[in-house]
């Protein structure tokens, strides 16, 4: 047997961690997405971010907390992430 065999293909999904921004929709969460990056031409440090719609099939993730979103099939118009984890729960005020 060789290595190939012995060990399970694992799949190569993109993953991002987030913060849920909208919980309104059903089985529905918006995640805010937000990176570093160097400026091209002026070399300053810029925050930019984008909104990914991740699948929620139970509803348990509300606003606030902080999630792991994975790249999948598309689910819908909008949706092709899903939510694999809650990375840390919402701090109640």
């Amino acid at each position: 047997m060789t290595q190939a065999q012995v060990e399970p293909k694992v799949k190569n999904t993109r993953t991002l961690v987030g913060k849920v921004v909208s919980d309104k929709r059903a089985k529905t969460i918006t995640v805010l997405v937000e990176r570093r990056t160097k400026h091209e031409l002026y070399g300053k440090i810029v925050a930019k971010s984008s909104k990914y719609h991740a699948h929620d099939e139970k509803g348990e993730y509300k606003m606030g907390d902080v999630v792991e979103i994975a790249e999948s099939r598309p689910i819908s118009k909008t949706k092709s992430w899903v939510v694999t984890r809650l990375v840390e729960k919402a701090r109640e005020v």
